[in-house]
């Protein structure tokens, strides 16, 4: 059951909501039909809506841009009752955002090749998809893993090395960063926030707070020691012995 004060907050029309959250109205009621969120209090014919509803729009939109299918959202939120506060909500929307703002999109071929900023051949097309730059999609749509993503693979290509030579490097890549971005988020989450503690509203608060700050640290961290370790590996293979 809610409490008073999670009622009491609710004073927000579906338009309202739709506005504040930065969605449509239409996104609201799919959400509501589909379950994902809590029904509003009813005065009289109107559902009013508060900040429980606004902190699981934002946890929406937080874990689609990760990449969350439909049916994976569904599931996540099952698990997340309706009963949770929007701080308690919040902690879990601060866990859940992407690291970094490049993010998927679904777009046509002509706006491809407008955010390539050219033409894109159909050789190079075909690179994009084989470096998961690109996922072809019905009606001749695709998935643009990012604009930034985009322009580091076309940059890649335009160097005139072998497919396979990218192709091994993306590899290397890929396993070495699953293999950090996991140690890390399990480091992360066990000294942030201890499993089976409960904590207070103050820590929770400061939980978002460290979150947010730490992301941006990391990946100017990673950066630095890459840079620095490339450089020792150049020393050491072609220093004279």
């Amino acid at each position: 059951m809610l409490d008073a004060n999670s009622e009491a907050d609710e004073r927000l029309t579906v338009d309202e909501l739709a506005t504040q959250a930065g969605v449509t109205v239409r996104t609201v009621r799919f959400y509501s039909a589909k379950g994902l969120l809590p029904p509003p209090t009813l005065r009289g014919r109107v559902g009013l809506y508060g900040n429980r509803h606004l902190s699981r729009l934002t946890m929406i939109k937080k874990l689609q841009e990760l990449g969350f299918t439909l049916s994976a959202i569904e599931r996540q939120l099952a698990d997340t009752p309706d009963s949770l506060s929007p701080e308690e909500l919040a902690l879990r929307s601060a866990m859940l955002t992407p690291w970094g703002t490049d993010r998927p999109v679904e777009i046509t071929r002509a706006e491809l090749d407008a955010r390539a900023g050219r033409t894109i051949t159909e050789t190079e097309f075909r690179n994009l998809i084989s470096l998961n730059v690109l996922t072809p999609l019905p009606e001749d749509l695709v998935r643009l893993e990012g604009t930034q993503v985009l322009a580091i693979g076309l940059r890649m290509l335009d160097l005139g090395l072998p497919m396979e030579t990218h192709l091994s490097a993306r590899r290397i890549v890929e396993e070495h960063c699953n293999q950090m971005a996991a140690e890390l988020n399990t480091l992360f989450l066990e000294r942030i926030m201890p499993p089976d503690v409960e904590p207070t509203l103050s820590e929770r608060q400061r939980i978002v707070d460290v979150l947010t700050r730490l992301r941006p640290i990391t990946i100017e961290a990673i950066v630095s020691y890459f840079q620095r370790a490339v450089n020792a590996n150049i020393r050491d293979r072609y220093t004279p012995r």
